[in-house]
């Protein structure tokens, strides 16, 4: 498990080049909010975003996570406390006035991109968010 990225993998690199391409600045793995101790893998400020790209073993993708033969009892109990915390993190920071955004690593970069700007630039033009 100590080889497992569990930052700038693959798409998350995809997705974050995708988005400076598109000229949209934005901080990565930072905590959203700094007493609470979970991070975003990219952060929108301003417009408080959160973007969260999952993996779909160890967050339980319904398309592709295939449970694991072996030890099957920890794995079992280890994704479903992953989806719980992932649960809580949307939550606590949903109530905090950010907008929490999940995709999964096997979706398009382009298409999530896409999602992305769009909401930021919604959130960015918010009378609610300007004064942020």
């Amino acid at each position: 498990m100590s080889r497992v990225r569990g930052r700038d993998t693959k798409p998350e690199l995809a997705i974050r080049s995708e988005l400076h391409r598109r000229g949209l600045r934005f901080r990565v793995h930072q905590r959203p909010i700094e007493s609470f101790r979970r991070t975003a893998d990219i952060v929108f400020r301003p417009a408080m975003v959160a973007v969260m790209i999952d993996g779909c073993y160890w967050h339980g993708c319904p398309d592709h996570h295939r449970p694991s033969t072996k030890n099957s009892v920890f794995w079992r109990e280890k994704i479903a406390s992953n989806l719980k915390r992932d649960q809580e993190t949307n939550e606590t920071l949903s109530a905090a006035g950010w907008l929490v955004l999940r995709f999964w690593e096997h979706e398009d970069p382009r298409s999530v991109a896409d999602r992305i700007q769009e909401l930021v630039i919604a959130r960015r033009v918010s009378p609610r968010h300007k004064s942020r």
